[in-house]
């Protein structure tokens, strides 16, 4: 790839020299005694930059946009020391949701295979726009596949690496020059032994997103490189393009989407607009304006070769060419007999069908009712079951669970598409759904990645938050004389299922009996925002700890025993009894009583 952008490329030979240098120098320090490749590319001032790894260069220095992060980054990150003519006025947070999917299936699958590694999907996403604007802003179908070939210029010699063909046009359609192909920009003779596949339809496509994503993973992992090393980080992504510049580009890219990201329809991304090879002088490489093929390019026809002169032996045409066709001197009446075309590449035999391709249908493996409260998480989860005609279930296709409707559901991670392979036995399990705050139905549908199969589809509901049981936390009897206010305000508990029940709609009201629900027109009432008497409480709602604490109570003038009823979603009821009543009067103290009379009188 490119050692400069475009407009870098005027600063001379004095800070090219400098950047190849630190390049080299670390390059050198990653594989002692490594030769470089001789095919690196030139740059502009002529220094070569090596090639960092014996097992080559995964792009051969082909170009790369140059388009940097937007300025409304969420926050700064690395700049870079050779930065392109300026940011992209584009929105760029968005990555097309099959093309995502690829970045995030890559992480996961490499946390198993390759644990030490700690490659985060956010660098495959910011090589993938550097090397094809994420696949020419998501144009791929179903399985991932891009809908025309992407192409690097030829690596003939002319201002790039000179990399003679190694496919025989197989993949790049070049029996001349190997071409960077794909949406991850792999040359051929690096796919070869880099390649994967990494949808699970048993083929190695470099034009396959996933299968590209995949082998960028693996590439960017070898060596034993811990990526949440600094220096290994650069030294791998220094390895994918030797290029400080590169380097730089990479790391602001990938800041960028780890500060936050979101799926977006494939086809609907932006292309970048600037590219490392323009204003240098040197080839552009060409748009995708090929269909994806592996069938080789026939070379080209070369025109016929002038003959040498002939010997005029005076026999009018059969002397060496003198009197014959100017060419080849067999007197042939002068006419010219061409060079014979090459022969016809051998088309490449057709592979044997794929686990995908004996896909017929997709079949419920036993579902169960889907149905959670807002905010919780399903206990079901759901299961499909790739079959052929016949019923024979499939292993290791990939399907695909889509969440569309009204709702914001979600899969567990917050994403509403996700893609899983079946097991043995042709069975995918999709991750948990959590149910979001709103309530009503929804719907899964579940496809076969690369195939259009018949899918099935699964009708999900959102209930409202519920409680089961309502309790008060005090036990202090609620008393006021008439024309007062109670004392305390009363706190009731919502639980379900012997847990807090939080943010459960609710009511109270004060009813005429235990039998009549009907509100009652006198007794105990709440105050509205005038001041106003109010029977009926709406729109209440309990808290994170379920707890739900009405407003004050007053009393008119009327006396007597009277009932508060609550009741929440879900059912749970409580009445609670108030008590209007005069204050007792103090006892008045019994008379003091009087002193007997001593027996007998005083005589007189």
């Amino acid at each position: 790839m490119a050692a400069h952008f475009g407009r870098r490329l005027r600063k001379g030979a004095a800070t090219t020299a400098v950047a190849a240098a630190a390049v080299a120098a670390l390059s050198a320090s990653q594989a002692p005694g490594a030769a470089g490749e001789e095919h690196g590319r030139q740059t502009a001032a002529g220094a070569a930059v090596p090639a960092p790894d014996t097992d080559g260069n995964a792009t051969g220095n082909s170009p790369y946009y140059t388009d940097l992060p937007p300025l409304n980054s969420p926050s700064p990150s690395p700049s870079s020391s050779a930065g392109p003519s300026g940011p992209v006025s584009r929105a760029e947070g968005g990555i097309p949701a099959t093309v995502l999917d690829a970045y995030k299936k890559a992480e996961a699958d490499l946390r198993t295979a390759v644990p030490g590694c700690n490659l985060p999907w956010q660098l495959l996403a910011a090589i993938g726009n550097v090397e094809s604007g994420q696949a020419r802003g998501g144009q791929v179908d179903a399985g991932g596949t891009t809908l025309r070939r992407i192409l690097g210029p030829q690596l003939d010699g002319n201002g790039f690496a000179l990399i003679a063909d190694t496919d025989g046009g197989a993949y790049d359609g070049n029996s001349a020059y190997d071409q960077a192909i794909g949406p991850m920009q792999f040359i051929p003779s690096t796919w070869a032994w880099a390649g994967r596949d990494g949808n699970g339809d048993g083929k190695k496509d470099p034009n396959n997103v996933y299968d590209a994503a995949l082998a960028a993973g693996h590439y960017l992992c070898r060596n034993g490189w811990d990526l949440s090393h600094e220096a290994d980080l650069h030294r791998a992504i220094l390895s994918y393009n030797n290029s400080q510049d590169y380097l730089d580009l990479v790391l602001n890219w990938m800041e960028y989407y780890r500060k936050g990201t979101h799926s977006i329809p494939d086809g609907t991304g932006g292309v970048p607009e600037h590219r490392s090879d323009t204003d240098s002088g040197l080839p552009m490489s060409p748009l995708p304006t090929h269909p994806t093929t592996t069938e080789p390019a026939p070379k080209p026809e070369r025109p016929g070769k002038p003959g040498k002169p002939g010997k005029d032996d005076g026999k009018g045409g059969h002397g060496n060419g003198g009197n014959g066709n100017g060419g080849n001197g067999n007197g042939n009446g002068g006419h010219e007999t061409p060079d014979p075309k090459p022969p016809t590449p051998p088309v490449p035999p057709t592979p044997p069908p794929s686990n995908t391709d004996l896909v017929d249908h997709l079949e419920d493996a036993g579902t169960g009712k889907l149905t959670a409260m807002a905010g919780d998480a399903f206990t079901e989860r759901i299961s499909a079951r790739a079959e052929t005609k016949v019923g024979k279930s499939v292993a290791k296709v990939r399907l695909r669970f889509t969440i569309t409707g009204g709702t914001d559901a979600t899969f567990t991670g917050g994403e509403t598409v996700a893609t899983v392979a079946t097991d043995a036995k042709g069975v995918a399990l999709a991750p948990a759904l959590q149910a979001g705050e709103k309530t009503g139905d929804f719907k899964v549908t579940v496809s076969v990645v690369g195939r259009p199969a018949k899918g099935v589809d699964y009708t999900a509901s959102v209930t409202a938050r519920a409680a089961d049981t309502l309790a008060r936390t005090s036990d202090t009897p609620l008393t006021c004389a008439p024309g007062g206010e109670f004392a305390g305000q009363v706190q009731v508990k919502a639980t379900y299922l012997g847990t807090v029940a939080d943010k459960v709609a609710a009511t109270a009201t004060l009813v005429k009996s235990a039998a009549d629900a009907t509100e009652n027109d006198k007794g105990p009432y709440f105050k509205d925002a005038d001041g106003k008497p109010v029977r009926t409480l709406t729109t209440l709602e309990t808290d994170d700890k379920g707890l739900l604490t009405l407003p004050k109570l007053y009393a008119d003038d009327t006396a007597g025993t009277f009932l508060l009823r609550i009741t929440t979603t879900g059912g749970a009821t409580l009445t609670v009894e108030l008590k209007v009543a005069p204050a007792e009067s103090p006892s008045a103290p019994s008379p003091n009583p009087t002193t007997p009379s001593p027996t007998g009188s005083a005589s007189s």
